[in-house]
């Protein structure tokens, strides 16, 4: 998820021998508001192509604050350049809002179709959560999509991503016990959910710091840098909590996991905590956040160089599930570009579209 807005500097030359400069380009038609609690624009170049891209954004955290009108994404100004139209909303509530995102997407869309007319193909294009949102929704909407792409996208099942994270915390807690700072009950315990995210990044990465060696062997099986590592299990101690509160209750849980990887792998079992997930919040991962690869409409999946959130054994799963489910046809999946997280140029977003109208 890209959190910041690029300051774009537009330099015009007057050159003495030319007696009347070009008109400058018509701007967008935007228009904005709130649908069921889910705030939301749309844009629509002077030039539209005919085409619609619902533009799907990654995870925001809870409390962010929501400024109104509803700004655009980064990536709009490059889409609009080439010709497409733009809809995008904020969610009806923050956090790993996937399930949300899919209603609030579906009924922006249909809003959409009603403010422009004659739209020949629809999109769905997304970044980080929203490439979730984005396979979901063409996994149980196709009738409605040309197709779609999902880019730095945390393509999982959302039981697997909360099994994920899970390991995260409870491998942490196995190699510093009770670190200063942190509930002695571990980073999964509801203690540890109360505490302000920069208190738990602070905990976690002066912890890390009492064993240099440990933590480099912790990052290599996380698949992130030693530099990384801090900002990474904070990150998936927020997002499992937060899906925890969404779910009502710890969605996964790790009773009969066996864990490979961690050096001595039978200390590593004998000794990590176990957790049960609770039934009605793991019905819920297993329902409202499944992804089962059975895809009938084109999708364009891209990654960054070097991403410490979605790492490559992540990067791996939505291709195997769309494989095994026998997809038509499967995704495509283009080289790694940029580095870390959702570090893509413009021209990037609006080439990986287009490869999505490409054949297959």
């Amino acid at each position: 998820m890209r959190t910041f807005h690029r300051l774009v500097l537009a330099l015009v030359l007057l050159l003495p021998h030319v007696s009347q400069a070009a008109a400058p380009p018509a701007p967008p038609r935007t228009s904005s508001g709130e649908l069921q609690g889910a705030r939301w624009r749309l844009d629509v170049p002077a030039g539209w192509n005919g085409e619609l891209v619902m533009l799907a954004h990654g995870y925001e955290p809870v409390g962010v604050p929501q400024p109104s009108p509803m700004p655009a994404n980064d990536s709009t100004a490059s889409l609009l350049a080439a010709g497409y139209a733009v809809a995008q909303s904020a969610y009806a509530s923050q956090g790993w809002a996937v399930a949300d995102a899919i209603v609030d997407m579906e009924r922006l869309r249909a809003h959409a179709l009603s403010e422009l007319k004659d739209v020949r193909r629809t999109w769905i294009l997304g970044f980080s959560m929203g490439g979730a949102v984005a396979i979901a929704t063409l996994e149980r909407l196709p009738q409605h999509y040309n197709g779609g792409v999902s880019l730095c996208g945390a393509n999982l099942p959302g039981e697997q991503l909360a099994n994920d994270l899970l390991t995260t915390l409870v491998a942490f807690d196995y190699f510093f016990p009770e670190p200063k700072g942190l509930p002695r009950q571990g980073l999964a315990s509801a203690e540890a959910a109360a505490l302000p995210q920069m208190e738990l990044y602070q905990g976690i990465a002066a912890a890390l710091q009492t064993r240099p060696a440990v933590a480099a062997q912790l990052a290599a099986r996380l698949q992130v840098s030693v530099e990384a590592l801090p900002g990474t299990i904070s990150l998936h101690a927020m997002i499992l909590h937060e899906l925890a509160t969404r779910a009502g209750g710890m969605p996964v849980g790790n009773v009969t996991t066996v864990y490979r990887g961690f050096g001595d792998d039978k200390a590593f079992n004998a000794g990590v905590q176990r957790l049960a997930p609770a039934a009605p919040a793991q019905r819920y991962v297993r329902e409202k956040l499944a992804l089962t690869g059975a895809l009938k409409r084109p999708l364009v999946i891209q990654f960054n160089n070097n991403d410490p959130s979605i790492v490559p054994r992540m990067q791996a799963v939505y291709p195997q599930l769309a494989e095994h489910a026998g997809a038509t046809p499967l995704p495509r999946v283009l080289p790694a570009v940029g580095e870390g997280h959702c570090g893509f140029a413009d021209s990037q977003v609006v080439e990986a579209l287009k490869a999505a109208a490409a054949p297959f």
